[in-house]
């Protein structure tokens, strides 16, 4: 069984969320918290949250009691790039330069490796 969870509009570039969504891809979610957990970014934080949600949305779905007798592992993660904010900076000679503040959506997908009798 599966679940998913979905992160929409997070404000941070998508290319600094993938650095991190790499490192946990694939992984056990035990084993992807801990990570998430010692890793110093910004990004680390807000996928944190997110897989949590994903092994919640996956104990109500199942209706189980206790999601850590299912060795749940992240089947699929990944970033794709939101929209941005846009803004205009001056610069030199009356130019304005544009700055974009980028966006992103996180997409987890979390499934059992141990079969739900019911």
């Amino acid at each position: 069984m599966e679940a998913l969870a979905r992160l929409r509009n997070c404000p941070m570039s998508a290319r600094k969320m993938r650095l991190v969504v790499d490192n946990i891809r694939g992984k056990s979610v035990d084993d992807a918290l801990n990570i998430l957990k010692f890793t110093n970014k910004e990004a680390a934080i807000w996928l944190e949250k997110v897989v949590l949600s994903a092994v919640s949305n996956w104990a109500n779905k199942s209706e189980v009691v206790n999601p850590e007798d299912y060795k749940l592992k992240i089947k699929t993660a990944f970033v794709d790039g939101g929209s941005s904010i846009k803004r205009f900076r001056p610069a030199p000679h009356g130019r304005a330069n544009r700055i974009r503040k980028r966006m992103n959506h996180v997409t987890i997908v979390v499934e059992n490796q141990v079969n739900i009798e019911e």
